[in-house]
Parts: structure tokens; C-alpha cells; sequence
């Protein structure tokens, strides 16, 4: 099994979340991360979902989501040319004798220091997840009180990438008929 990125376009309306998200439960998948945003068209928002899988299935999950009412567009990117960041803050001990080797470590990382408190330091860090992962451990020693990450963001590499969406909003998916009912089924009530 190896990790896939998949990139949803979907509706912004409550509860889209929640169906994506069932969706991959039921089918019986951990979603690593999932990621999700306002795109630059209004009432679209983007989700970026990393999950473990094998390629058939994922696949299989994939044109299931596509079938979602509220999801306009579903296409994995793993294989395509990306660029993908994850975002983390990470609390860590600090006191006046640590406080200036941790501020090597975070520059050595291109981090950023963006809160200072007596006692702890809280530093913001982008990057893959392995650049992330290695600052982490770098801290670790220091005591680290508290860590919040974003999860995968990404998008494919050139101007026009699998989930480009043209500049007027996509044509909506037609509504599933609602269920009626028939006259023979009103004269047995």
C-alpha cells in the first residue's frame, strides 16, 4: 500500500465534509490528512485528502466520490508533478539557557519564531512532511508542549493541472430525482 493525494473540488455547503469523509469509513480507509479551503471560484472549496491505499482502490473510492452530488471534481495527483506543503506549530520548552540554541535550530529550518513566552517558545514551520518531522525530533529534546499541523496540502506543477477549473463555475451536477409517490402507492396508505 502506498500514500495517495487526491485533490476534490467540492461544493461549500454544511455536511460535504462529513459525506467525503463517510465515504472513505465505509469503505474501510484511514484518511492520513485531510485539508480542506475556499477556492478562487466563490462557492467552491478545495480538499486535499492523503490516504493509504492500493492503486485499484483508491481508484474505486475515487469514482465514488466523483458521484457525489456536492463534489464537482476528484483527481489523484500522485503520480503527476506537484508541489505539496504542510504547515505545523510546534510549542517547545524554553528557557533563558535553551532559548538561544532552539533559535538556531528554527533558523537552520527556515522557521519562524512567531510566539515568546516565559517559559516556551512556539515556532511555525512549512515544508513536506519530513522536513516538519525532523524539526519536531530536533525539539523533541527541548520538551515539546504542544504541536498543531495542517495536514498535505497540493497542486500540480504548470499552468494547467488536472483540477483547473475554467473560469465560469462548472456546471453543476444534476440533482438525484426525489422520490415520489406513485398513484398505486397513494391508495394503499
Amino acid at each position: 500500500m502506498a500514500k495517495h493525494t487526491l485533490i476534490a473540488l467540492v461544493e461549500n455547503k454544511p455536511g460535504v465534509l462529513n459525506r467525503v469523509a463517510s465515504l472513505f469509513r465505509r469503505r474501510g480507509f484511514n484518511i492520513e490528512s485531510i485539508a480542506v479551503g475556499h477556492t478562487e471560484m466563490p462557492g467552491l472549496s478545495r480538499m486535499t485528502i492523503l490516504v493509504d491505499g492500493t492503486a485499484a482502490a483508491v481508484e474505486q473510492v475515487r469514482k465514488q466520490l466523483d458521484k457525489l452530488i456536492d463534489v464537482v471534481k476528484v483527481t489523484d495527483i500522485t503520480d503527476e508533478s506537484a508541489v505539496d506543503r504542510e504547515l505545523a506549530l510546534i510549542k517547545v520548552r524554553a528557557n533563558p539557557a535553551t532559548r538561544s540554541e532552539i533559535i538556531q535550530i528554527v533558523d537552520i529550518f527556515r522557521a519562524s519564531i512567531v510566539d515568546v513566552a516565559a517559559d516556551s517558545l512556539v515556532v511555525e514551520v512549512t515544508g513536506d512532511e519530513d522536513k516538519i518531522d525532523s524539526l519536531f525530533h530536533l525539539l523533541k529534546g527541548f520538551g515539546i508542549k504542544e504541536i498543531a499541523r495542517t495536514g498535505r496540502i497540493a497542486m500540480t506543477r504548470g499552468a494547467a493541472g488536472p483540477i483547473t477549473v475554467a473560469e465560469e463555475k462548472p456546471q453543476q451536477k444534476a440533482a438525484r430525482p426525489k422520490k415520489t409517490k406513485g398513484a398505486n402507492e397513494i391508495s394503499n396508505l
